[in-house]
């Protein structure tokens, strides 16, 4: 499933679009930053809510499909500047990290 088609079926919002043809291969649900380093996986999705340039890093570094921020949390501005320049897709949802995982593992 591509980063486009994830948005669509689940209502995400966009906040930063990077590759939204990119596919997602799995997902991933955390929000310690060095746990997430040592155990996402090329093409996840990350569910976290951590917003900020640290977390668009470890992205980069792991090479997430996409963030998706959950239970609505805020982006920081710096975050967003970093994440386009790095062409990180940053996503939305008002739905916690277990019921976005439940309809991500339905869809993939």
């Amino acid at each position: 499933m591509k980063v486009k088609d994830l948005k669509e079926r689940l209502g995400l919002t966009l906040l930063c679009e990077g590759n939204t043809e990119r596919e997602c291969e799995g997902c991933y649900s955390g929000d310690l930053l060095s746990w997430v380093m040592s155990k996402a996986k090329e093409n996840d999705i990350w569910l976290t809510v951590m917003g900020n340039v640290n977390a668009v890093a470890v992205a980069v570094l792991t090479d997430c499909a996409c963030i998706v921020l959950t239970e609505n949390s805020a982006l920081d501005e710096d975050a967003k500047n970093r994440a386009e320049a790095q062409g990180v897709t940053i996503l939305r949802s008002d739905k916690n990290a277990y019921e976005l995982s439940v309809l991500i593992s339905e869809l993939l």
